[in-house]
């Protein structure tokens, strides 16, 4: 069962980070456009031409999910990547030097845990960020303040769990044998005690990379992340929030896209743990 959920969840994640990597060539090779507006063929149904149909706009539901899925997904993962590299340094060192410091390092995070996350995020997400450079609209400078902004609170719960495991592996007798044989401060962390906490990153990073592709849905569906034309799985959720009865796969498949990216990154994070 554990290596079911390993492989479910990491096949799931693969086949969505490659149909949003090769999003531009299927578009291109099926002659779609995510932003090419055709009122003509609103809501048109599923065909030849359209595999998945058309929104209110008659913009083509595949190109614009799956172009989405490129702006979802590398918000994501950048989170993710950003708020564990920044949560490993500060657990590792929060567990290494002790003392004051760990307890000025766990106070921070204790008082970022207790504030409200959602509130705080649309409060962030909604100022005007163009006097350093990420204007709103522009997508790539929309993914770049989120990521910043989830990151900022991410790394907290990284921290902590990385914190808590090198305290463990560093009070293990092969450390003490590593220090007594002489080895640097900076040969025990990098080379004894960070391999060891390999697996518990894994994790975490699992469940931030989930945690941040729902935030970033929420800001977007809020109107607070991914500005329109461009396409992001929230605000394509947003746009059809008024359509659930009348149209429904506009709303289905975004959140399908939504929910299958969350559950690959959840069974991953599963597997890696009871592996």
């Amino acid at each position: 069962m554990t290596r079911f959920r390993l492989g479910l969840g990491l096949g799931l994640l693969v086949a969505l980070l490659l149909l949003a990597l090769l999003a531009g060539a299927i578009s291109q090779a099926l002659g779609l456009d995510p932003e090419a507006q055709d009122l003509l063929a609103r809501f048109a149904p599923p065909s030849a031409e359209h595999p998945l149909g058309t929104d209110e706009l008659g913009r083509d539901l595949l190109a614009r999910l799956l172009a989405g899925g490129r702006v979802s997904l590398a918000a994501g993962l950048a989170t993710a990547l950003l708020a564990t590299a920044l949560g490993t340094g500060i657990g590792l060192l929060a567990a290494w030097r002790g003392g004051w410091l760990d307890a000025l390092l766990m106070r921070l995070a204790d008082g970022l845990l207790a504030l409200p996350a959602l509130p705080l995020l649309v409060l962030l997400a909604a100022m005007d960020t163009s006097a350093i450079g990420l204007p709103r609209g522009e997508t790539a400078a929309d993914v770049t303040r989120i990521v910043l902004i989830l990151s900022a609170f991410g790394w907290v719960g990284v921290a902590r769990l990385v914190r808590a495991a090198a305290r463990s592996v560093l009070a293990r007798d092969w450390v003490r044998a590593a220090r007594a044989l002489g080895a640097g401060e900076a040969r025990v962390l990098f080379r004894h005690v960070l391999p060891s906490l390999a697996p518990s990153i894994a994790v975490a990073a699992s469940l931030t990379a989930a945690g941040a592709i729902l935030a970033e849905s929420t800001l977007s569906f809020l109107g607070l992340g991914i500005q329109p034309p461009a396409p992001s799985w929230g605000n394509m959720l947003a746009n059809a929030q008024d359509l659930v009865l009348s149209a429904p796969e506009v709303a289905i498949w975004p959140g399908l896209a939504i929910m299958l990216a969350v559950a690959g990154c959840t069974l991953l994070a599963d597997g890696v743990r009871r592996h």
